[in-house]
């Protein structure tokens, strides 16, 4: 918990402070007289005003947002001699300028992260892909588990080289919101090579969750068939079944991963009762065959075996680290992909393509940031370039009040030579704001949703 709490404010600072940066450094590149630069609202917590530009530089009690107050005729009245100062003096290219900095930086702040990442290597899961669920799209192409990706790509461009489960889940998941089919080679578990194209046409993107993953049939990367806990009195401790122990068969039937065996023992109590199984074990080096039998549960009016036990271990592991050159230039591509797939998915959600349940709060978003912080520097780094992003795209929307609807009422004001009148601008205003409101109102319950589901 603690760790959650500090990671998250950790992450939300920093993010911040990167947008209102962004704001105030193109405010002074542009001679505009920066008044107060604050990291959170609320009372001050710490307060300095520089001598030099009298500049008042604050931390506030609440970090959850900032702000960068330049000289401005419009708020109150300005000296003279300060008046080539004042942002509402300055010419326009300049003032969008200084309102697009800060998602930029946002963005620059990713592309940072991402580059930082690839030059120090992560570790992840190697890309060998699991059974796949019974009916599911992989499942149809003729994937049965244990595969091994090697190449993917769109059907109209070139292939490129997997490094990981997670990059091979990331080309899944551009491929299914984007509607576009995905060619693959792949090695089969004797190491044959295959290719095949899965199409994504039919698939349901409503929800751009772990049933998305399913309805496709690659949830997880391949984890060994490992039993890793027991529940006492079950039909695994009765069949003496040890933790540590790796299921090599049942019944004969070779067992490549914990998904497979999963659902077979799942499958073995849907229709009667289940019957007596005899699985191939490897205990310390030796081969046993014990006699399990699993017993039927109902849940929820559907019935399924259950033999009592943790199945699955850690999945094998690839350390994933790019050249100079390579680790620059993949950082770029990921931030304009995840760039463009974030406008693409807030784009659905307006139209009704996408549900309104993809939205996320800051309890959901305090619950990932302690996880990333929990695996490690480069994890929590690869989630901060995650939000960094979505900052940054969101506050380009052409939304009054946010970034993206001063840019936009500069648009106006470059076609029309004139600025967006006083009247039109209060009433944009309010709208933007109920607008936003809404949209939080609406992340918060999905977090509360998922926190009590």
């Amino acid at each position: 918990m603690l760790l959650t709490f500090v990671a998250f404010l950790v992450a939300i600072a920093l993010l911040v402070a990167v947008h209102e940066w962004g704001h105030f450094a193109m405010a002074r590149a542009c001679g505009v007289k920066v008044l107060k630069f604050s990291i959170g609202f609320g009372p001050k917590v710490i307060s300095r005003i520089s001598k030099s530009s009298g500049t008042e530089y604050q931390i506030g009690l609440l970090p959850l947002g900032g702000f960068v107050r330049m000289l401005d005729e419009r708020e109150e009245p300005v000296p003279a001699a300060d008046l080539p100062y004042a942002f509402n003096r300055k010419p326009l290219r300049s003032r969008a300028a200084i309102v697009a900095a800060g998602p930029i930086a946002n963005l620059g702040l990713a592309l940072l992260l991402y580059t930082c990442v690839n030059w120090m290597g992560v570790t992840e899961p190697e890309a060998l892909v699991s059974k796949p669920a019974a009916g599911s799209i992989a499942e149809k192409a003729g994937f049965s588990g244990g595969e091994r990706i090697i190449q993917v790509g769109f059907e109209e461009g070139p292939l490129s080289d997997v490094m990981s489960f997670e990059d091979f889940r990331w080309w899944l998941t551009r491929a299914a919101l984007e509607a576009k089919a995905l060619h693959i080679a792949y090695q089969t578990t004797e190491g044959a090579p295959r290719e095949t194209t899965l199409s994504f046409q039919s698939l349901d993107v409503t929800h751009a969750d772990a049933s998305m993953f399913r309805s496709i049939g690659f949830v997880a990367p391949q984890s060994p068939a490992r039993i890793s806990e027991l529940i006492p009195d079950s039909a695994a401790v009765t069949a003496g079944l040890q933790p540590g122990d790796v299921v090599l068969q049942v019944d004969g039937k070779r067992i490549l991963d914990a998904a497979q065996l999963r659902e077979l023992i799942s499958n073995s109590g849907v229709s009667k009762l289940p019957e007596p199984q005899q699985w191939l074990v490897q205990r310390k080096g030796e081969h046993l065959l014990l006699g399990v039998t699993p017993r039927q549960q109902h849940e929820e009016g559907r019935a399924f075996g259950r033999v009592g036990a943790m199945i699955g271990g850690a999945p094998a592991m690839v350390q994933v680290r790019y050249g100079f050159w390579s680790g620059i230039h993949k950082a770029g591509s990921k931030t304009w992909e995840v760039s463009a797939l974030t406008l693409r998915m807030m784009g659905q959600i307006v139209t009704g393509a996408a549900s309104v349940r993809n939205l996320s709060g800051p309890i959901t978003i305090a619950d990932y940031a302690g996880r990333s912080a929990a695996m490690g520097l480069e994890q929590f780094m690869v989630f901060l370039a995650l939000i960094s992003i979505s900052l940054g795209v969101l506050n380009l929307l052409p939304l009054p009040v946010l970034d993206g609807g001063h840019l936009m009422y500069y648009g106006w004001e470059g076609i029309t030579g004139r600025p967006v009148s006083e009247a039109w601008l209060s009433g944009l205003q309010r709208v933007g704001f109920a607008m936003l409101l809404l949209m939080m109102s609406i992340a918060i319950f999905n977090d509360f949703s998922r926190l009590f589901a």
